[in-house]
């Protein structure tokens, strides 16, 4: 999932970019109004995230501009302009929220989530693109989430996740190496700490395994790597 973030200061520029392609997001990074508009229209991100006071063009010609032709997409105003009427504006503009600076890791995701699971990302297409696990979970990557069979409780997951269980589910029965998925996961130029991947099953378990001491979903393979049965 490809996410735009428009934003002058490249401290702030940085740091989300960190926050999001830590969770496995694709993020494409505008320092300027012009940039943020060129790339929207040459990449067709998911969900774009806009300062308001940037250089050319200020966040709110950009979401105007954006609406004109576009009236679905994802768009969350991240700024350190506070007052009521700021939020008023964007909103009404066609933003679909409004975080204002500053902001924690947990909140920018929680309401990147949020804005998905509401937007037409959430919906449409995303029976065709699920998969289940067994009897256990059906996981909807277009929602990121996975639902839990038993007793239908929703599960968020990060695009990472998802990436790592469709992978093994690619591969069902097979005991996958942990290099496989990197490359698959993480891309063949990613050189991780080696224990990345065992911190992402950690997580993945704790969210999906109804016991994580004694996984269901997906098993350790020892001196290889994982597997779902």
């Amino acid at each position: 999932m490809k996410i735009l973030i428009a934003e002058d200061d490249p401290v702030s520029l940085d740091s989300i970019e960190a926050c999001l392609s830590g969770e496995g997001f694709s993020t494409l990074l505008a320092k300027n109004g012009n940039e943020a508009i060129q790339m929207w229209e040459a990449e067709k991100p998911d969900l774009v995230c806009l300062d308001i006071m940037m250089p050319e063009k200020d966040g709110f010609e950009v979401c105007r501009h954006i609406r004109e032709s576009d009236k679905s997409l994802p768009i969350l105003f991240l700024s350190a302009k506070n007052e009521e009427i700021d939020v008023v504006v964007g909103l009404e503009l066609g933003a679909d929220d409004f975080i204002r600076k500053p902001f924690g890791k947990h909140e920018l995701i929680a309401r990147i989530r949020s804005v998905l699971r509401r937007s037409d990302k959430g919906g449409g297409d995303s029976e065709i693109q699920s998969f289940r696990i067994r009897d256990l979970v059906t996981v909807y990557p277009s929602r990121l989430c996975a639902v839990r069979e038993s007793s239908g409780e929703e599960i968020e997951l990060s695009p990472r996740e998802i990436s790592i269980l469709g992978f093994l589910h690619e591969h069902v029965g097979e005991a996958v190496q942990r290099d496989q998925i990197f490359d698959h996961c993480w891309g063949i130029d990613y050189y991780p700490e080696s224990r990345t991947l065992d911190q992402h099953m950690v997580r993945l378990r704790k969210r999906l395994e109804l016991d994580p001491a004694n996984p269901e979903i997906v098993e350790t393979v020892r001196g290889v790597g994982y597997r779902i049965r």
